[in-house]
């Protein structure tokens, strides 16, 4: 910023500099001369013009000496006027530089403030500066932090900035102290309860049971849309093995996210896992299956059939305990599972069957397209996103209601 001020003051500068000597400065030695030269010529010729006209007789003795006297007269205001005005600038120039030398910096830094953003500078420094803090810099700050909370402990948002910095450096008894502090300063805050609950989790070996649950529940009861409150209620349901109700708690998450997001797409893959684990259909499903279900479906229409296998070439890579995604999508569009089921690499060569039952919601079912792809994937990390080092197959474009798909696990993701 001190930089910025220093170049702009200099600019200004040389704009006045440009500027102002141009109406405060004297005219020039040439061109006073030549003023005077060419008056003296006027005044020589008149003289002359007098003197023949003396001689000729138009003029009496009494008129030519008057009108000499009028012209030396004349002459002399001259000379002493060119002496006093003509080599310094009027009244009037004065005044506009006067008025130029406070308006254009004025102008120039009330344009700025408008038209600028001196925020950027800020920025423009850090980022220039190179700020890669150091651990031990970092440690500084978070000691600095902390000791002026303990001076002013009422400060809840200082508490609330140190206990996720302490989360992020992985200190997790010490955030979820931090945001114990805050949460006692502010109460029924969602996303403060929401934090404080992952915290202290994290500092019980991600064990969620206990307090942690008590303050999802807490934040839950405050805003019960709150995603992140929601999504650990449902974690928490699912490793209870209590699937009806973790299938409960983020279906509520699928309602609010984009269907196309990668987050969607996780929690969705979540929603089926424990559905199958469960024993559990999608309400969806169940309301449409008198429509689609195959009972009452001639030619199975609203499903496609077929068998997913793994290369030779690539059956050495996975082992018997990965995990297989097998889900139909559109062809074209969003990339968003339309029928997903779960296996394992054990279960291979498998024999699909995938319907609107494995919906992952009332808007993204297979009965809403004629056509689609089907997909099998091996995940290593069992997430519903790729990952490098995943196997992967997919078959050609087939009609929904099509039987014996193929579809082979013979690339891997990059």
């Amino acid at each position: 910023m001190t930089w910025f001020a220093l170049i702009a003051a200099a600019l200004v500068a040389i704009a006045l500099l440009w500027i102002l000597p141009a109406l405060l400065r004297r005219p020039a030695a040439g061109q006073d001369v030549r003023a005077s030269a060419s008056n003296l010529a006027i005044i020589r010729d008149q003289l002359a013009e007098l003197e023949r006209d003396l001689s000729n007789g138009t003029l009496s003795r009494q008129q030519y000496q008057q009108a000499r006297e009028d012209l030396e007269r004349g002459a002399l205001e001259e000379a002493r006027d060119d002496g006093d005005h003509s080599l310094r600038p009027s009244l009037a120039t004065r005044r506009t530089a006067l008025v130029l030398g406070f308006a254009i910096p004025l102008c120039a830094a009330a344009l700025y403030w408008q038209l600028g953003n001196p925020e950027a500078l800020s920025v423009q420094a850090n980022a220039e500066s190179g700020h890669d803090f150091k651990p031990a810099e970092v440690e500084a700050m978070v000691s600095r932090l902390a000791a002026r909370l303990e001076k002013s402990p009422d400060d809840a948002t200082g508490w609330t900035l140190l206990g996720r910095t302490y989360l992020v450096m992985q200190r997790y008894q010490e955030s979820a102290n931090a945001y114990g502090r805050a949460a006692e300063l502010v109460k029924d805050n969602a996303d403060l309860l929401a934090d404080y609950a992952d915290a202290l989790a994290m500092s019980q070996g991600r064990n969620m049971d206990g307090k942690p649950l008590q303050l999802i529940e807490r934040a839950l009861q405050i805003d019960p849309a709150h995603g992140k409150a929601l999504a650990m209620a449902g974690s928490a349901a699912f490793y209870r093995k209590d699937y009806k109700k973790a299938v409960a708690y983020w279906e509520k998450i699928l309602q609010r996210a984009d269907p196309k997001s990668d987050f969607a797409r996780d929690v969705a893959a979540n929603v089926e896992e424990a559905r199958q684990l469960g024993g559990l259909k999608s309400p969806a499903a169940a309301a449409t299956a008198p429509v689609i279900a195959p009972a009452t479906a001639p030619g199975g229409v609203a499903s496609v059939r077929g068998t997913v296998r793994l290369s030779a070439a690539l059956a050495a890579k996975a082992d018997p305990s990965d995990t297989v995604f097998i889900f139909a999508r559109a062809p074209q569009g969003s990339r968003m599972p339309l029928a997903i089921i779960r296996r394992q690499v054990k279960d291979l060569p498998f024999e699909f069957s995938l319907d609107d039952t494995q919906g992952m919601s009332a808007d993204t079912k297979l009965s809403s397209v004629s056509e689609v792809v089907v997909d099998a994937r091996v995940s290593k990390s069992a997430k519903a996103m790729p990952q490098s080092g995943d196997m992967l197959g997919s078959s050609k474009k087939v009609n929904v209601g099509a039987r014996n798909v193929a579809v082979v696990i013979d690339a891997v993701v990059p």
